[in-house]
């Protein structure tokens, strides 16, 4: 196991997946976001079934940024409830894996 976390969330679109991601990045709460799109999702919500499609987003993160993570997310996304799923990393290349958490710092440098 790893201090790696790979965390999902999802855009209503491309603008807005943008903007968040170099938000995160900037800030080193990720190190990278990876942005896949036209996914479609099927949800159900205030009492409806719904299907939109979205901007699957790849945060790629560490334990120690989590929390700030967490908490920051939220007042920079556009839904009023966004998705944020942590996954653990089990394996992954040593190279990446430091370069991770070389990049996922308190302070960034320019």
């Amino acid at each position: 196991m790893t201090d790696a976390l790979l965390a999902l969330t999802t855009c209503p679109d491309e603008a807005a997946a943008s903007a968040l991601s170099r938000s995160l990045v900037e800030s080193g709460l990720a190190a990278c976001v990876s942005r896949l799109p036209l996914t479609a999702s099927v949800y159900r919500w205030r009492g409806a079934v719904v299907e939109e499609a979205e901007v699957l987003l790849l945060v790629k993160t560490t334990r120690a940024r989590w929390p700030d993570l967490a908490a920051r997310l939220p007042s920079l996304h556009p839904y009023e409830v966004p998705e944020l799923l942590a996954l653990p990393v089990a394996e992954g290349l040593p190279a990446y894996l430091a370069w991770l958490a070389e990049a996922t710092v308190t302070e960034p440098g320019p």
